[in-house]
Order: structure tokens, then C-alpha cells, then sequence
């Protein structure tokens, strides 16, 4: 048996299993309190920390010898395309020192590392956050010197395409798809010919609102509160991702207890929940534009479309334009391992982060 180590790390825990030829072995999510977080300076100071831990996972599962590979989350990088890479130096580098921000997931291709050279075997990251495969239109603003970025869940929005597409009898490379990563953040994406040539950015604050994001506000009202409460970054952050959306409306972020309160007669619980299925539609129906209405599917996914009331009034305004295609939750950990075992399989090539330039 030839197995993968597959190694999420996010703010409160880390994600590890082991799968062999897409079928998976083992998993196991290591809760962290925040007593255990707490006394870390930093993320990158956590590596010997969030390494020990695995480590005990895999002896345990008594498996380190038959690993051919490891593949961890891709952190915080500069924008580059799609692909697996095998991680290097120059990689390491600028998630060590943070270069392009601090996030847990830096930390994927850190551990993987150390696993590669205790163990001897590559060390690869699959479609990180920053994938940025956007056509040249897709990123004007409407205003010089501010540039649309692409910022979304790439690694679940290329991995569900990939299921689509193999459903439909095509490959990724050969199909139109849009897809909606609906989680406390939302990202909307076109994929085409297996690019993503429009990205609906939530963590900059475009599109849809979210359980605990704004999206698009109108400007002018918008900047009279900066100006009023003489915001910082900081606090324009704090405002627009994580006290916004649902949240700032209802106070609640959890769909189970919003659709809770709505089964109970709170009409205004469902007028907000509606009205985000109603923005995320919207959405889509824009980047159908973008692909000039030949769309092979819309796919639906992210831990929100566990929500059957979500996922049938999103698909009540959209189901016209191609078949819904529903993935609730997200497959990251098998994304991972599946983008590894393509290179491994010589089914595509490792891609080098130092020689990429979009």
C-alpha cells in the first residue's frame, strides 16, 4: 500500500489523515483549547507543537514507512494558478515570515516539510487560497489604483468541480462551471476550461452577504460611518468579517438555529436568511454572464448547504440557468490527497512556486 499524510491545520485544530489510491485509511481532528493556542506567540511557532501531534497520529497507525508523500494546506501566499506544488524554499520562506499575512493554514506546507525530511518523501500544497487564475476584464474596479484580487475556497470550489465533471462524462478542463462555497465566508467562482476566470471575492467584501460578512455595501452610506466613527483598518476588518451578515441582523450565525427561530414564527429570521439565498443567486446569475449562459452546472457547497431551505430557495432562483449540484460541506482533506496523487501518478506535473508568475 502506498499512502498520502494529509495535514489541515485551521486556528483551533489540526486536521491529519492518511489515504491510499483516493480511499481513506484514516483521520483524525486534534481539538486545540485556547489554553494550548495561548501560549504561542505566533502561528509559525506552533510547527513544533502541531508536528508532535501528528506524529503521534502516524505512530500510532504504525504506517510511516509506507508513505510515498505528504501534502498539507496551502497557506497565505502571492497569487498563483491552480495546480499542486511541491514545496521549497522560497515557499517556506514567505509563510515563515508571514510575507502576504498570518493565517493557520501557513502552516500546512511548514509541517509538511518537516515531515518530508524525516521521512524522505516529497512535500507538496494543493490550490491554496490564493489561486488567482482571473481574466484580464475580471479585475478592473471601477477605480485606478484599486485592482480586483481572486480570494476564495479554491481548493473545495476545483476539488467539487472535478466530481461534476467526472458525473457529466467530461473532464475539469473541458466544462463551464459556477460554483458557491457557502461557509461563515462565501466565494462564488466561474470556472472554465479548468481556470477560474472570475472569483466573487467575500473576504475583500464583494458579493453576497454572509452568516458573518457584509459583501457589498453601498459606498457613500458606508463612508460616512468610517468617518463618523473614525475606523481603522482594523476596526473596518473587524466590522465587515465577523460582526456583519447574519450576525449584525439576527445575532446568530448558525443556520440551524436561524432556520430554528423561523420554523417558530420569527418572520424576521426569515426575511434575512431569505434574503442572503437571494444575494447568493444574484451572484450566480452574474457569472453566468461571465460565461455567456453556457454553464454545464452550478454547484452548491460549504457546511450552509447541510440546510435543505438554503439549498432549495438558492436553487429556486438559479435551477433555470444549469442543474443544481449539491456538495454540503467540503472535501478538502481528500483534495488534498487528490491532488498529490496526481503528481505521484505522473497524471500532472509538480508546479515550482519560486518560477511561477501569473
Amino acid at each position: 500500500m502506498e499512502a498520502i499524510l494529509v495535514i489541515n491545520p485551521g486556528s483551533t485544530s489540526t486536521k491529519t489523515a492518511v489515504y491510499a489510491d483516493h480511499q481513506l485509511i484514516a483521520e483524525e481532528t486534534i481539538r486545540h483549547s485556547v489554553q494550548d493556542i495561548s501560549g504561542f506567540k505566533n502561528v509559525i511557532s506552533q510547527t513544533e507543537f502541531r508536528y508532535e501531534i501528528i506524529k503521534e497520529f502516524i505512530d500510532k497507525l504504525d504506517i510511516a514507512e509506507k508513505l510515498v508523500a505528504v501534502v498539507g494546506r496551502g497557506g497565505l501566499l502571492k497569487p498563483i494558478p491552480g495546480g499542486t506544488y511541491r514545496v521549497g524554499e522560497a515557499m517556506l520562506e514567505d509563510l515563515r515570515t508571514e510575507k502576504y499575512n498570518t493565517h493557520a493554514s501557513n502552516l500546512g506546507a511548514i509541517l509538511a516539510n518537516k515531515f518530508s525530511e524525516a521521512l524522505g518523501i516529497p512535500a507538496f500544497i494543493v490550490d491554496p487560497v490564493v489561486v488567482d487564475e482571473m481574466q484580464a476584464l475580471s479585475r478592473i474596479s471601477g477605480l485606478n489604483g484599486i485592482e480586483r484580487r481572486s480570494v476564495c475556497h479554491a481548493l473545495n470550489q476545483k476539488a467539487v468541480s472535478r466530481k461534476v465533471a467526472e458525473e457529466l462524462g467530461k473532464t475539469y478542463e473541458t466544462t463551464s462551471v459556477i460554483v458557491a462555497h457557502l461557509g461563515g465566508g462565501i466565494s462564488i467562482g466561474a470556472h472554465k476550461n479548468g481556470k477560474m476566470i472570475d472569483v466573487i471575492n467575500g473576504l475583500d467584501g464583494e458579493g453576497p452577504y454572509t452568516p458573518e460578512r457584509s459583501g457589498t455595501l453601498p459606498l457613500i452610506e458606508f463612508a460616512e460611518v468610517l468617518i463618523l466613527e473614525n475606523m481603522t483598518i482594523g476596526d473596518v476588518k473587524k466590522r465587515i468579517a465577523g460582526n456583519a451578515g447574519l450576525k449584525s441582523y439576527l445575532g446568530e450565525t448558525d443556520i440551524r438555529e436561524i432556520e430554528k427561530r423561523m420554523n417558530q414564527g420569527d418572520t424576521e429570521a426569515k426575511y434575512y436568511l431569505d434574503g442572503m439565498c437571494y444575494q447568493v443567486a444574484k451572484s450566480i446569475g452574474e457569472l453566468a454572464v461571465v460565461l455567456k449562459g453556457k454553464v454545464d452546472a452550478v454547484i452548491l457547497t460549504g457546511g450552509v448547504i447541510y440546510s435543505q431551505y438554503v439549498l432549495a430557495k438558492i436553487s429556486e432562483f438559479t435551477d433555470w440557468i444549469a442543474p443544481i449540484k449539491s456538495f454540503p460541506g467540503e472535501m478538502e482533506m481528500e483534495a488534498l490527497s487528490d491532488g498529490a496523487l496526481r503528481v505521484i501518478k505522473g497524471e500532472e506535473k509538480a508546479l515550482n512556486y519560486e518560477e511561477v508568475r501569473l
